[in-house]
């Protein structure tokens, strides 16, 4: 894998996302840049980071859920 594809995985790995005017999520920008392949190993970065996000959390929350609890 070459460093500017990991950067761009690495960029969409977060759980943090800008809203659009509709204030819906949008993708990061680095989401486009993706090659089709890559979305897939985009999407199981962003797996394994929620899983290690709730191991570290007290509350097993993930920062999907910590975002989604914060808005409410």
């Amino acid at each position: 894998m070459n460093d500017d594809l990991e950067l761009m995985l690495e960029a969409t790995a977060g759980a943090w996302r800008e809203r659009g005017a509709d204030l819906r999520p949008v993708p990061p920008p680095a989401w486009w840049d993706l090659p089709p392949d890559a979305r897939e190993a985009a999407f199981d970065l962003q797996t394994r980071a929620r899983e290690l996000e709730r191991a570290l959390d007290p509350r097993g929350f993930s920062g999907t859920i910590r975002a989604v609890l914060a808005r409410l």
